[in-house]
């Protein structure tokens, strides 16, 4: 386990020591995330190599299941890696969640004259319908990114930016609005505020944040992927 993980004293971050706490420990108060640090053994970026061999990606994304993982020919130490994947996949199964493993070369992304990006490299927020919470590991670097809700503003919120949208919508302030930013996501971004300082998800940490649904007790935890830099191999990351 990591000793001091960055975020380690994050109000808004409860940090446990099994994947039973990880499940057990409640989203209420100010905590609106959970991280189990860990520190894993085996060579991830082989899985990642080989992963080109094994399947085909769509969209700048390769989905690996069971199967794939299990037809790699890995070294011991890609083995190890083999195997702690398998068993986040087969606990969170087993505990009623539907894990996707993913090597992601690059999400698509919003055209630059948006006035509120919506993609996943835009802090956001997760949103159900229905009670919900996210489930996030990144197995390799670049890890996802965090930002706690005191630092970040809604975009929506931004004076200048709720009136271009506002031009945009075609309208009047009320429900309609209101109703359209939602149909768009435009509700789900935020930009950090001037002393805002995102955190880094950590590589390895297995982690369980919340997400906006109807009577969520507490505030959704703010999130976004990385940059991927040029020419770099694809993030192992799961998702859930």
């Amino acid at each position: 386990m990591n000793k001091s993980p960055s975020f380690a004293g994050n109000p808004r971050i409860q940090v446990v020591a099994s994947f039973d706490e990880l499940l057990a420990t409640p989203l209420a108060g100010s905590c609106n995330a959970v991280c189990w640090p860990r520190t894993l053994v085996g060579d991830f970026e082989e899985v990642v190599s080989v992963s080109a061999t094994v399947c085909r990606p769509a969209d700048g994304i390769t989905t690996l299941d069971e199967a794939d993982l299990s037809a790699m020919h890995v070294s011991d130490a890609g083995a190890e890696a083999v195997a702690a994947l398998v068993a986040d996949l087969r606990q969170l199964r087993e505990a009623g969640h539907r894990p996707v493993l993913d090597c992601v070369s690059g999400y698509a992304r919003d055209d630059v004259d948006e006035i509120v990006a919506t993609d996943v490299y835009s802090f956001h927020v997760d949103r159900a319908t229905v009670a919900a919470e996210t489930f996030l590991c990144s197995y390799t670097s670049p890890s996802s990114e965090g930002l706690c809700n005191e630092d970040a503003v809604r975009r929506v919120d931004v004076p200048e930016t709720r009136a271009r949208l506002l031009r945009q919508f075609g309208g009047s302030e009320g429900e309609e609005f209101t109703a359209w930013l939602a149909e768009h996501c435009f509700d789900l971004h935020y930009a950090p505020v001037a002393h805002g300082r995102p955190f880094d998800f950590g590589v390895g940490n297995l982690w369980r944040i919340a997400v906006d649904y109807p009577g969520c007790p507490v505030s959704p935890c703010i999130h976004r992927a990385p940059e991927t830099p040029r020419g770099a191999p694809p993030r192992l990351m799961m998702i859930s």
